[in-house]
């Protein structure tokens, strides 16, 4: 399995537009955050989490040559904007596969109502195949077998991703007992983490730490980040030594 963060920031990215924050000044390349989204690999099957407003930016910076399946976690701006630039996939492979929960799939039909036209469809918009996302029920991608891990987000339900012994979950504020026994002997576990204060509908960073413990992987990183954690070379040094912020282009590969 290969693992790739496409973007590690919350929904305004960093630098915030107009910002004179000493983060969004930064120099180092690793506190420059496009918005969250990441690529699973296993075998020859290609996996993406959300797709933003920096999708396009994010599959030509890593030379993405196809995608089996675009997955959404929720229906937000910042993982959901993007959806019209998987066309140049859909011309390349044929109907593109997207799986959503029927709330999130009734957004992007709202939202792209041009994409989801059966009449007078324009020709150079993709076509979708949409695949239901439920909770308790795993679901395939080709061989590549995924749990769905139901977390809240402020008061909304949205999904997390199970893969293996890799989880990815974001947008995070409180997850039930039994959404935490699905994610047990997880060696790899990757979670939101917003800034050290307090907010209505993200772990802070102490919320985010305890929750590692709780699940207790062998390694975790830390991603939907904001300017206001502080700089990436900072932070680090604060973590436990099986904890790492994650950045942008970061990639991880285990067997």
């Amino acid at each position: 399995m290969k693992i790739t963060f496409l973007g590690t920031g919350t929904s305004q990215g960093i630098p915030v537009i107009g910002s004179n924050h000493p983060v969004c000044l930064s120099k180092n390349l690793k506190d420059k955050r496009l918005r969250s989204s990441i690529q699973i690999e296993v075998n020859n099957t290609v996996l993406v989490v959300d797709c933003g407003p920096d999708f396009r930016q994010q599959m030509l910076r890593e030379n993405v040559q196809k995608i089996d399946a675009l997955l959404f976690t929720h229906e937000h701006s910042d993982h959901t904007a993007g959806l019209d630039e998987v066309r140049p996939f859909y011309f390349k492979q044929g109907k593109f596969t997207v799986c959503a929960d029927a709330r999130v799939q009734n957004s992007l039909k709202k939202r792209f109502a041009y994409i989801f036209e059966t009449e007078n469809k324009y020709p150079g918009t993709p076509t979708l195949t949409m695949n239901l996302i439920e909770n308790n029920v795993d679901f395939k991608i080709n061989d590549i077998q995924i749990t769905p891990i139901e977390v809240l987000h402020g008061k909304l339900p949205i999904f997390g991703f199970r893969i293996q012994n890799f989880a990815y979950l974001t947008d995070v504020k409180t997850i039930v007992a039994s959404e935490i026994k699905k994610l047990k002997g997880v060696d790899v576990l990757v979670v939101n983490a917003l800034r050290e204060e307090p907010h209505h509908s993200h772990f802070s960073l102490t919320e985010a730490l305890a929750f590692i413990e709780a699940v207790k992987p062998k390694k975790a990183y830390l991603t939907h980040v904001s300017h206001m954690l502080g700089f990436h070379e900072e932070v680090q040094k604060s973590l436990p030594k099986n904890v790492f912020l994650a950045y942008d282009t970061l990639t991880l590969t285990s067997n």
